[in-house]
Parts: structure tokens; C-alpha cells; sequence
């Protein structure tokens, strides 16, 4: 047995947003929006959709923020490419749909792909309203720029 043990940063992209900011009323739709994205993705193969929260709070010892009030994993693997064996241990993609303190956060770990990187942002960023739609100042949260945060 060989053991490969790799010593990596994982980025992750997190994007988070009032509802005011958002084409979707719900949690739920968002979900159904980054499932219809993936299962009509040419190289996208849509596996399931993980409802974290439920199955947290069912633990007896399960733990949850407060203010965590729907967190979902949307769960899929982009087929662009399998060069070696170890790149199934980053795989499948997720992207986790989190309603906190009644704001929206959709977060990923950025891909190594840029294709597929860039793919699921947009999928992100298309979540929030066209600015030609005039939301009121008050609403808007100033994440709109480049939300990507690394650790």
C-alpha cells in the first residue's frame, strides 16, 4: 500500500447575499436552479442533493449555529477529465446553499479546472439580481465584486 499525503490549500468561493439581492425567494429554488444548471450541463453528471442541516439535527450529537436556518450540498461531477487515480479523492464538486441569519451564502471549493471553476462562479454570481433592476442602496450587501475569499 502506498500512501500519498498532500499538503494543499483548498480555496473556497463564497458568495453571500440578501434575498432583496436575489432572483429566488427561497432556499429551495435555489437548490432546484444549481441542480437544473448541472443536469444540463454537457459534462456535468448531477448525483444528489444532501440536506445538511436535517441530517446534522438528526444526529444526537449533532451540532448547528444558531443562525444556520437551510444548508444544503448540491452534490455532481464535472467529466472534462481523469489524467490519475488520486483525482478521485477530490471529487465530486459540491456547492453548499446555506440560509444564515436570513441572508444567502453559496460557497464551493475552487476547482484546479478553470473551465469548471469558472463555470460554477458564474452559476454563483447569476444568483444575485441585474443591477439594471434598481435595488435600494439599503439592500445591497457589497459582495457583488469578486467574493472570492481564500482561508
Amino acid at each position: 500500500m502506498k500512501q500519498v499525503v498532500r499538503e494543499i490549500a483548498l480555496p473556497i468561493f463564497n458568495i453571500e447575499m440578501e434575498f432583496a439581492e436575489c432572483r429566488f425567494d427561497t432556499v429551495e429554488a435555489i437548490v432546484s436552479y444549481f441542480e437544473e444548471q448541472v443536469r444540463s450541463h454537457r459534462a456535468a453528471c448531477y448525483i444528489a442533493t444532501f440536506n445538511h442541516l436535517q441530517h446534522t439535527t438528526g444526529l444526537p450529537e449533532g451540532r448547528v449555529a444558531d443562525d444556520i436556518e437551510a444548508a444544503y450540498n448540491i452534490v455532481f461531477c464535472f467529466g472534462f477529465s481523469l489524467q490519475d487515480a488520486e483525482q478521485l479523492a477530490t471529487r465530486p464538486r459540491s456547492i453548499g446553499v446555506c440560509q444564515c441569519g436570513g441572508k444567502i451564502s453559496i460557497s464551493f471549493v475552487e476547482a484546479p479546472m478553470p473551465v469548471a471553476n469558472a463555470l460554477m462562479e458564474q452559476w454563483a454570481k447569476s444568483l444575485l439580481l441585474d443591477e439594471k433592476q434598481q435595488l435600494p442602496t439599503s439592500a445591497r450587501s457589497g459582495q457583488e465584486g469578486d467574493a472570492r475569499q481564500t482561508p
